[in-house]
């Protein structure tokens, strides 16, 4: 039997500022995961301060993500894309790529990922 559904708010998750090599300003919330039922599977809302960034990387699993407000460029295939609210992104595996926050506003951004790329 599957759990509730889940309903909540940026609020309810738990902000937790992300560190290491190539990441400047970057808070990450947890808001759906296996612990709320969703098997496999991990929604994360990132929150990237004006000129923050994360790092520039690659690992085995794709992202899925949308851009809930502010501005800023994704990095991928080799190029910046410009992202705005209501962007979309898809991320491959493998594929090198970094979210940079505009220098003048912030970045907020959806990301899905299995669960074994929440770190």
């Amino acid at each position: 039997m599957s759990k509730a559904g889940v309903v909540g708010g940026k609020a309810d998750a738990a902000a937790v500022a992300m560190a290491g090599d190539g990441i400047e300003g970057v808070m990450k919330r947890v808001l759906v995961s296996p612990a709320d039922g969703w098997e496999g599977w991990v929604m994360r809302l990132f929150d990237v301060d004006p000129g923050g960034h994360t790092p520039r990387h690659a690992h085995d699993w794709p992202h899925i993500n949308f851009v809930a407000s502010g501005r800023g460029t994704l990095f991928v295939d080799g190029a910046d894309h410009p992202l705005e609210a209501g962007s979309y992104a898809y991320v491959p595996a493998g594929h090198e790529h970094q979210f940079r926050a505009a220098m003048d506003a912030p970045l907020s951004f959806v990301c899905i990922v299995p669960e074994g790329g929440d770190y």
